[in-house]
């Protein structure tokens, strides 16, 4: 919850701006301010709770084809969505294809002694 602080101007009066000051500290309560391993100690004794209950669902590979095409089916509803999709694919694959095409017109650099010049071969020795 934001505080509201009223200042005034250095003129007494006229100009009064509202600032909402964020909180310093954030809460102590709820799942999502613990640690994770304090949230999955939880979570698994409500999995573990559920399966004695007998109230525990687990999906058998038919369930999970049948619920994946039917989310895919709403999902592939919206046109514009699915374009825009498409559109990142697309840009994704070309940036990789440039690139690779790229590195494959860049020389590879030897580093056999006829590579470099007469001066560092005779140095070396």
């Amino acid at each position: 919850m934001a505080h509201e602080q009223i200042n005034q101007g250095q003129n007494g009066g006229g100009d009064t701006r509202v600032e909402l000051a964020t909180p310093s500290k954030k809460s102590n309560r709820g799942f999502a301010s613990m640690d994770r391993s304090k949230q999955r100690e939880i979570a698994s004794k409500g999995g573990r709770a559920a399966h004695e209950k007998g109230t525990a669902h687990q999906f058998t590979p038919d369930e999970a084809r049948q619920a994946g095409r039917k989310g895919g089916g709403a999902v592939s509803q919206d046109r514009q969505h699915m374009a825009e999709i498409g559109r990142i694919g697309g840009q994704a694959r070309g940036r990789k294809q440039r690139a690779k095409t790229e590195a494959e017109s860049q020389p590879e650099i030897e580093s056999s002694p006829e590579s470099e010049p007469a001066a560092e071969r005779v140095s070396r020795h």
